[in-house]
């Protein structure tokens, strides 16, 4: 199921991730970094202030994607190590909620529907472009429903929030 696209406006979000390098398929690789990343934030007395996440920075789908796999935070750190630590940049979202399974092509068809609908709505997202590839301000997918608390995927929420230009 999926809701209407709408816009919203946020602020800046610090942020800390693993920014890696993946191959499509990618989700089994997801658990165990963000286990990492937790893990991280544990060892510092911290905690998260939202829902996992993954920011696609570039969606090549030929090749590798680069993405940062993390959580939000209430206050900006200082990362090390793997982990590195930023802000998600302020303005506005187009954003929509997905239920269902992360596995399956759920996920793909809400990406899909956000695309279409920001075609009809004449709507640019904030990309760049460097050495040919297209390098994303902000486009993300919220996992809302932890797996652990909500065992059954069908009641599964993922917010998408792409960063308008």
């Amino acid at each position: 199921m999926l809701t209407k696209p709408k816009l919203i406006q946020r602020r800046a979000q610090p942020y800390v991730a693993i920014r890696t390098k993946v191959p499509i398929p990618f989700g089994a690789l997801l658990p165990r970094m963000w286990s990492e990343v937790h893990a991280w934030l544990l060892g510092r007395g911290l905690t998260a202030a939202g829902a996992p996440f993954i920011r696609y920075l570039t969606t090549d789908m030929e090749t590798r994607l680069d993405i940062e796999v993390g959580f939000p935070l209430a206050a900006a750190v200082t990362g090390d190590g793997r982990i590195s630590a930023g802000f998600l940049p302020a303005g506005r979202y187009a954003v929509l909620e997905y239920t269902g399974p992360h596995e399956g092509d759920g996920v793909f068809k809400a990406n899909v529907a956000m695309m279409e609908w920001a075609m009809e709505k004449d709507i640019v997202w904030q990309t760049s472009t460097k050495d040919k590839v297209e390098w994303w301000g902000a486009r993300m997918e919220i996992y809302l429903t932890d797996p652990a608390s909500e065992p059954d995927p069908n009641k599964w929420q993922t917010e998408l929030a792409f960063l308008v230009a």
